[in-house]
């Protein structure tokens, strides 16, 4: 919410005494906890970055925890100005953004450090189109997750028949296709979920399984990178039509595909050494696929990426050219997960 200045306030009172321009107040809205990896190594460190930039004229503060709205709501909640700057997961609203549901396709990032550069450059090209009523900022992503179960998952067919909490739309149609039925609910939900057996399986990167709350309630774990849920920082546009010149640079100049990997690193890593910390305490199984059960995943995601263009191909993109592109990105940053 920008304040109005004391100079303004000075103005409309006839005043003339000499003031300082005032601070630029803002409010970041998220949905996990506080002190998720994601709050306390990446948006502390930019939120810092940001006010000495500016020399301290810009100052964000952070409502975590779903404060300001619903998981589902803050693309909406950045676009009417109820938070100015969001954290939004565009999967959590099925179909809405279909452009960058290509990120959300099965086996395509080895990592997220490298993938959210990818990303964030690849998907500039296409927010003004899919995003035209917020400011896209960067794209934001875990380390690769994968599927939690109550019983053992090693191969596809060993999802027909379960009930599946999925991560995201795109996953969810992947749930389908393999014979299992989807529960579409946010992470902080996972564990709800799990736990009052409407769910069999979540979906989800190492360490969220403590952060949520549902390391005691799933037991199995497929140990293969495969999937990725794609987060966003999105920005209301009145926000930064109403900066200086000076400052709405700042912002932007915290827009881009390198601060989205220094924003991703703290968490990609939290999440990976989530993996070792469940081996460490026992009581587990992870279950690794060969080359012939990975092959057997790769070709019952394939039709997953027509579905995609399918889709896609109703904004008017080339959806070739667009999934060829986001693959050429990945792999340009090492974050491509080779066949």
């Amino acid at each position: 919410m920008y304040t109005k200045t004391l100079t303004a306030i000075a103005l409309a009172l006839g005043l003339t005494t000499s003031v300082s321009a005032a601070d630029v107040e803002l409010s970041l809205a998220h949905w996990v906890p506080g002190t998720h990896p994601l709050q306390t190594l990446g948006m502390e460190p930019w939120i810092k970055s940001i006010n000495e930039a500016s020399d301290g004229r810009i100052n964000i503060t952070i409502y975590p925890a779903q404060q300001l709205g619903a998981a589902a709501d803050h693309y909406d909640m950045a676009r009417d100005g109820i938070a100015d700057i969001s954290f939004i997961n565009p999967g959590y609203q099925p179909g809405r953004f279909p452009i960058m549901a290509a990120a959300e396709l099965p086996f395509n990032f080895a990592n997220a450090k490298g993938g959210v550069r990818a990303l964030t450059e690849w998907y500039k090209q296409y927010a003004e189109e899919e995003m035209s009523d917020v400011y896209f900022c960067m794209a934001i992503t875990h380390d690769p997750g994968t599927m939690h179960g109550k019983e053992k998952i090693l191969v596809p067919d060993d999802v027909k028949g379960k009930t599946v909490r999925p991560a995201n739309a795109t996953e969810a149609r992947f749930v389908n296709l393999l014979g299992g039925a989807s529960v579409q609910v946010p992470a902080p939900a996972m564990r709800e979920a799990l736990a009052k057996g409407t769910a069999d399986v979540t979906q989800s990167p190492w360490e969220s399984l403590y952060i949520f709350g549902a390391d005691s309630l799933v037991k199995h774990h497929l140990d293969m990178p495969f999937y990725a849920s794609i987060n966003a920082f999105v920005i209301n546009k009145g926000v930064l039509e109403n900066m200086s010149d000076e400052d709405r640079q700042v912002m932007e100049d915290h827009c881009t595909p390198e601060w989205s990997e220094k924003m991703a690193a703290g968490w990609a890593d939290a999440e990976a050494a989530g993996r070792q910390k469940i081996i460490d305490l026992g009581g587990h199984e992870l279950h690794k696929p060969n080359d012939e059960e990975m092959k057997l995943w790769r070709e019952a995601a394939a039709p997953m990426a027509e579905k995609w263009k399918e889709a896609a191909a109703k904004t008017g993109i080339d959806t070739d050219a667009a999934l060829a592109s986001l693959k050429d990105t990945l792999k340009k940053y090492d974050s491509l997960l080779e066949e």
